[in-house]
């Protein structure tokens, strides 16, 4: 029987990185992973994949729309899906590869096996028995789906399937239009694909700025994405190889049937901890079937805690990483914290969105003053000859004290421009405070600068 200092089920961003850091303060530390991989859903079937079809798929979109443009003349690439998918592979590879490469630099060992939780203080891994002092539950989460559909992983698939289709589709539905919907429906709608997101809300992206997903998906229709919003899908049927949609229209309830070659079920996520034995352990769960925790991320059983997709909070992989380095800290003995209200969301389409902090809606439900620094893209210039002017950048700050409070951006590059905003109000920084920073030109960057300006007296360039 061997003892740890730390056992940690699962290797996803929040596994890995909470075994780096717990190894970092020199705990005895070793994690549990089933996969013939390390890095969970996030490295194998997940982030890392679907940012490769996505950076693939939008080379083929520029070199068939705007290379002609800038002299770039030639015949379009043509679609080989097979070296498409070994790229991906290849990309997935490199990264676990890169994660067994610092578990052994930081003398983390891998117990390979599906774990489970027999005791406190005790970890299953196959026959065998370890000890632990702290045990931390960091297995994810699995696709969701709606009843009365049958996943296939060929025809009717999750986000896994998706990945990794026999052929381009010529017409995919996309039930569910969140984050990965839309980023999957973008990568097949640009390898030729005819595709159609169907939507139970009467608008996209949940819980973004109303504004900004307003306009997002005003850029996806012109990129050729249809929508049907406000509908309940009731049923998914297959045969011959093809599926079809059954959906009811929420402002008439009448009925409706659409037919595809594939169907994309993407409805969110939901915490994996089967097979665990949390029951029998007694540990407490929420009505959602995420595991209880502290501001400690301690459960209620003593020297087991939890962290990432399986808790409460936003499932990002970020959030994930975060709260495992948070929580090695704790079982170090030291403090560990997570500050939620500074965790920016981002979507990989074409243009990218990036957001953090408040939204105008929740600000007008908290009854709290405002004010509003847009700066759109179109004034931009580095993204005006980078043919990337669609989109804007909006910053939130406080009416009477100009602390940001928030910020969206829908614009090339989104997701990295947050990070300065993100920085910003980690540090309580005012709207003036970004302004009076000197940004280089031509860059992006500038129009977050830009934003920030316009909460004052006004953008320069608009």
């Amino acid at each position: 029987m061997s003892s740890y200092d730390v056992i940690i089920i699962g290797s996803g961003p929040g596994g890995y990185v909470c075994a780096i850091r717990c190894a970092q303060l020199g705990l005895k530390t070793a994690v549990v992973e089933g996969r013939e991989t390390l890095g969970g859903t996030c490295l194998n079937i997940g982030c890392i994949p679907s940012k490769a079809l996505l950076h693939a798929s939008h080379q083929l979109h520029e070199a068939e729309h705007n290379f002609a443009k800038m002299g770039l003349v030639g015949k379009a690439p043509s679609v080989d899906w097979k070296q498409m998918l070994a790229y991906k592979d290849d990309v997935i590879g490199q990264n676990t590869k890169g994660i067994e490469f610092l578990f052994k630099k930081n003398k983390i060992d891998w117990l390979k096996g599906w774990g489970s939780i027999p005791e406190a203080g005790k970890v299953k891994v196959g026959d065998d028995i370890h000890e632990a002092k702290n045990i931390i539950i960091a297995t994810g989460s699995t696709p969701s789906t709606l009843p009365g559909i049958a996943i296939d992983e060929k025809i009717v698939v999750t986000s896994e399937g998706a990945l990794a289709l026999g052929k381009i589709p010529k017409k995919l539905i996309v039930i569910g239009a969140g984050v990965i919907g839309l980023e999957l429906g973008s990568v097949y709608a640009r390898l030729g694909a005819e595709v159609q997101v169907i939507e139970f809300l009467d608008h996209i992206t949940p819980g973004m700025d109303a504004e900004v997903a307003k306009n997002f998906q005003r850029i996806l229709a012109k990129q050729g994405l249809g929508f049907t919003l406000g509908a309940a899908v009731q049923s998914v049927a297959t045969a011959k190889g093809r599926a079809s949609v059954t959906y009811k229209l929420r402002k008439d309830d009448s009925t409706h049937t659409i037919d595809a070659d594939t169907v994309l079920v993407a409805t969110g996520r939901k915490p994996y901890t089967d097979g665990l034995g949390l029951d029998a352990l007694g540990v407490t769960m929420t009505d959602r079937g995420q595991i209880a925790t502290d501001s400690h991320y301690a459960t209620n059983i003593k020297g087991i805690y939890a962290i990432g997709d399986a808790i409460t909070g936003p499932m990002l992989a970020h959030k994930a990483e975060d709260e495992g380095m948070a929580v090695a800290e704790v079982v170090a003995g030291r403090h560990g914290h997570v500050n939620y209200g500074v965790i920016p969301g981002v979507i990989y389409t074409h243009p990218e969105v990036a957001n953090v902090g408040e939204t105008e809606e929740t600000l007008k439900n908290q009854g709290r003053a405002y004010k509003v620094g847009k700066f759109s893209f179109m004034g931009n210039g580095r993204a005006k000859a980078n043919f990337a002017g669609e989109g804007f950048v909006k910053i939130l700050a406080d009416k009477d004290t100009d602390r940001i409070l928030g910020a969206h951006i829908i614009g090339p590059m989104a997701g990295d421009l947050i990070h300065e905003i993100c920085v910003a109000m980690e540090f309580g920084a005012s709207a003036q405070d970004l302004a009076m920073t000197c940004h280089a030109h031509p860059t992006y960057s500038e129009a977050v600068r830009e934003a920030a300006l316009a909460c004052g007296d006004g953008a320069i360039h608009a």
